[in-house]
């Protein structure tokens, strides 16, 4: 199924996003909390502030 959506991302529209992934802290546990996110190319840096 990934090969399918990575397709469909490499024509037209889908170039203009990024697949973002963040690591964060979790408050309860403590572990670290991976996030993935798919935004447009233009809020990447602001999303990673």
């Amino acid at each position: 199924m990934a090969k399918k959506t990575v397709a469909s991302l490499q024509k037209g529209e889908g170039r203009t996003y990024s697949k973002v992934i963040k690591m964060e802290r979790s408050p309860k546990t403590g572990a670290y909390v991976f996030k993935e996110e798919m935004v447009p190319n233009d809020a990447v840096q602001a999303l990673l502030k």
